[in-house]
């Protein structure tokens, strides 16, 4: 028997095989709930792969990638935002699904028994199937699950383009289960039916033949993203599709999918992408009349309205033409690039909070988290080129600065040092601000923010800028 509370490591073997649900019962068992790895976590050198090689398969086969670069931070920058609570919380599936086992379980199956393991799996898809369903045909539930549909492109970033929302609401689903199946064992499966979802956001495969019919396969899921409207409502499976063909809610690719709402944001920046749909359902429910129809806008479908069916009518749907052309960011290329730079400079810093959540103190992985926030804020306003970027670009800068300053965080390059005692000389020797000029006109041009008022006075003085070139 293992020792309970110990979290078992995960090799690489067992990392590409949990990708694709191909674990063993007598591998992935365990008695207590702290014993079991995070799998989605260890996960992320395997998404970072396998979306270099879908890029590089792309690149080959069609002479250009599968995606574009702004969509891809957005939808990366939603998957990092769904995961900071967890560097303070356990999730509040799991939270809530021990509670509901310590309390009101019927009877406790064996946690190393394939039965249970078996069980669990169908369970775990049969849950994930009912929720991903109303989170398209209950308003609230839409508010978070729409993050998740926003991108015009379908790649394997989109997979990561999940909602901080949506988890508030997906719990209900799974907590029926407790009552007779232990959560080391719920814990499993949870994570591998999200790890299998992720290779199936893909392109360039198209068919799988006989297991069409039974798993969820890329070419369902294009279904499920298609703003066509034979597309609307249709293909909820996690990993098997014989839910929706057992609940009518399946329909086999034929045109071609154009992806994203029915009524695209055009915005790459952060909380407009997920709380856009909350801002709303707020809106339209102090301006619908009568108490039943505030509550149908709450509870009924997306496209509900007063005189309409539960979900709205598929005639109001737009028609997609096949000539859509995609959102895509003003932003120069040299300003695509410098958001890449800051962009891969916080992913790194986001890793090293999560595997050393343990030994860091709660100010300092707020702090980090208020960087990350900011960080990717500022990405989303420069892409966009709202005129409030150049700000609060100069700000993040700062406040990355400050929490060096007071040890919060470190630069991963020790060379980069040699930056900062640049600045601090540059700051008490206010003669030589000649330099700190140059430095900041450089910047500005090299990044495309020459344009915007804002800079011509703000980055004259601006020390930090010397870092950043």
């Amino acid at each position: 028997m293992r020792n309970p509370g110990v979290q078992k490591d995960v090799s690489v073997s067992q990392g590409v095989r949990a990708m694709f649900y191909m674990m063993k019962p007598n591998e992935t068992s365990f008695q207590t709930v702290e014993e079991v790895p995070d799998y989605v976590e260890k996960a992320t050198p395997f998404f970072i792969s396998l979306m270099l090689l879908e890029l590089l398969v792309s690149w080959i086969r069609k002479g250009k990638p599968s995606g574009r670069l702004d969509d891809a931070l957005t939808s990366i920058s939603a998957g990092v935002l769904s995961r900071l609570p967890n560097l303070f919380f356990r999730s509040i599936e799991l939270t809530s699904y021990i509670y509901v086992w310590e309390n009101y379980r019927l009877l406790s199956l064996p946690w190393d028994s394939p039965w249970t393991w078996y069980l669990t799996f169908l369970g775990v898809d049969f849950g994930y199937y009912w929720f991903h369903r109303m989170a398209h045909e209950v308003n609230i539930m839409w508010a978070g699950h729409q993050t998740h549909h926003s991108s015009e492109d379908y790649n394997l970033s989109t997979a990561l383009r999940q909602s901080v929302l949506q988890i508030y609401t997906s719990w209900i689903f799974y907590c029926p289960l407790a009552l007779i199946i232990p959560p080391s064992v719920y814990a499993v499966h949870a994570q591998f039916n999200l790890l299998y979802q992720f290779w199936i956001h893909t392109e360039i495969i198209n068919n799988l033949g006989p297991l069409e019919l039974i798993l969820n396969t890329p070419s369902h899921h294009r279904v499920h993203h298609g703003r066509n409207r034979y597309c609307i409502d249709k293909n909820y499976a996690g990993t098997l599709i014989i839910w929706d063909r057992i609940f009518g809610t399946f329909e086999a690719e034929n045109e071609k999918v154009v992806y994203g709402l029915t009524h695209p944001i055009n915005t790459f920046e952060p909380f407009k992408v997920q709380f856009h749909h909350l801002m709303y359902i707020w809106t339209t429910f102090w301006t619908t009349r009568g108490f039943f129809n505030k509550f149908s806008v709450i509870f009924k479908g997306p496209g509900w309205g007063p005189g309409k069916p539960r979900l709205g009518l598929s005639e109001e749907i737009p028609e997609v033409t096949g000539k859509e052309i995609a959102f895509s960011s003003p932003a120069s290329q040299l300003l695509k690039i410098y958001t890449v730079v800051q962009f891969a400079l916080m992913l790194a810093f986001y890793e090293e909070t999560f595997a050393n959540k343990a030994t860091a103190s709660q100010i300092t992985l707020l702090l980090r988290i208020c960087f990350i926030i900011l960080t990717l804020t500022s990405i989303g306003f420069l892409l966009d080129q709202r005129p409030q970027g150049a700000m609060l670009e100069t700000f993040r800068c700062l406040f990355f600065l400050t929490m060096c300053e007071f040890g919060h965080m470190k630069p991963f390059i020790p060379s980069l040092s040699l930056a900062f005692e640049v600045r601090a000389w540059l700051a008490n020797n206010p003669e030589d601000m000649q330099s700190q000029r140059k430095a900041a006109r450089w910047w500005r041009i090299t990044t495309g923010l020459h344009h915007l008022p804002l800079t011509n006075a703000l980055f004259q003085w601006h020390p930090v800028l010397l870092v950043l070139t």
